[in-house]
């Protein structure tokens, strides 16, 4: 997908298809809560590894089960088309832990 910043309108129509997806604070944020610390440790690093081919890493923090997201294009200062595809890939992971 091609990097590239998007607009307002844009980002209401994608949200629509991103179940528990806000905008705060300028990024895309969620929080994903698993049974375990082990699964949420897991999906992070299962996670990490697709971000990190992306080169494209996101901003999250974990307390045992549950790890809040935060996903924003630092170069463009803006919510991009790769905080989208970064944030689909993570919902795709969700069902494997």
């Amino acid at each position: 997908m091609a990097r590239r910043k998007l607009e307002t309108a844009e980002l209401t129509e994608i949200l629509a298809s991103l179940p528990g997806w806000s905008i705060q604070d300028g990024r895309l944020h969620k929080q994903y809560q698993f049974a375990s610390f082990a699964q949420a440790l897991g999906w992070m690093v299962s996670v990490g590894v697709l971000a990190d081919k992306m080169n494209h890493h996101p901003e999250w923090r974990n307390v045992y089960n549950r790890v809040t997201v935060d996903l924003i294009t630092h170069d463009l200062a803006a919510i991009s088309t790769w905080d989208v595809e970064l944030a689909q890939k993570m919902d795709r992971l969700t069902t494997d832990h």
